[in-house]
């Protein structure tokens, strides 16, 4: 194993806390990272790691060098990609992690055009509503919506959408249009459990929250989507959700003169790793995607 690989693989355990952590997103056997690590500590002459009933921990080498390998291979990479020029395509593998929903109604329809400039990348998209830890997982960049929880996470705002109170059209026909948000209470919701049940609108700079008692409360964006076009109810969502329903009416904006706070679109990175060439370029498509026409 060359030094490159043995620095990536110290930083990957580092990052982890854990030698089967690593070997699993490096995809190798545990004994495999145990002993490039062990050559490493033989090689530098000095403990990298300590080990515990506890788990592992960097000494105060292991941070020094953690902070120079993180350099050093990202300007490996830097140094390859210019050599072989701009019109080069990026390789490796890269993991990005996305909602859902989002994911497959705007992301992955538009992989083609990515992977058909980076021939030589492969790409695993991990799929789940929840804030998982980039880290632990082993992902390269992430794709979040709305408020970002504090962390050591790097983030780059992509894009921001709209965030609408929606219902299909076939709801409407049967239990009418609200036309202020008093008269939501008389309305069957249907709710997302990671954005609670109170809605907070807006209109010149007056605010109205509504307490919402769901008939349906679900916990992924995709039962939301389901739900609402199978007319079970009103739902707050973004307009990423609806993009296609609202295009063609099947789904519409209700109480237009009321405002839901807008939806920010992140790409965070690890904290504590610098992002990668294939990470940052994923994340310069996505915002150049979501700038153009809609898909669907």
């Amino acid at each position: 194993m060359d030094r490159f690989q043995a620095m990536a693989t110290f930083l990957r355990v580092a990052e982890t806390g854990s030698f089967s952590a690593a070997a699993r997103q490096l995809g190798v056997g545990q004994p495999a990272v145990s002993k490039s690590v062990a050559q490493l500590e033989a090689r530098l002459g000095v403990r990298l790691l300590l080990r515990s009933t506890h788990g592992l921990a960097t000494t105060e080498a292991g941070q020094r060098f953690c902070e120079r390998a993180r350099r050093a291979l990202e300007e490996a990479e830097e140094a390859e990609l210019a050599a072989r020029g701009e019109g080069a395509g990026l390789s490796g593998r890269l993991r990005v992690s996305a909602a859902t929903t989002f994911a497959r109604m705007h992301v992955i329809p538009r992989l083609p055009a990515f992977l058909e400039r980076h021939p030589a990348l492969e790409m695993e998209v991990i799929l789940d509503d929840r804030m998982i830890d980039l880290v632990e997982e082993g992902i390269d960049v992430s794709l979040r919506m709305g408020r970002l929880p504090d962390s050591t996470a790097v983030a780059r705002k992509l894009a921001v959408g709209g965030h609408s109170l929606v219902a299909s059209a076939g709801y409407l026909a049967r239990a009418g249009e609200p036309l202020s948000p008093a008269e939501l209470a008389d309305h069957a919701a249907v709710v997302y459990s990671r954005e609670g049940r109170t809605w907070a609108f807006r209109r010149d700079g007056t605010e109205a929250s509504v307490a919402m008692r769901p008939r349906l409360e679900v916990s992924a964006a995709e039962g939301v989507r389901a739900a609402v076009l199978a007319g079970l109810g009103l739902a707050v969502a973004s307009d990423w959700m609806f993009a296609p329903e609202l295009g063609s009416g099947a789904v519409r904006r209700l109480l237009p003169d009321w405002s839901l706070p807008a939806l920010d679109l992140w790409a965070v990175f690890p904290g504590g790793r610098l992002a990668s060439a294939k990470a940052r370029a994923f994340a310069d498509f996505v915002a150049d995607a979501l700038s153009g026409p809609a898909i669907g």
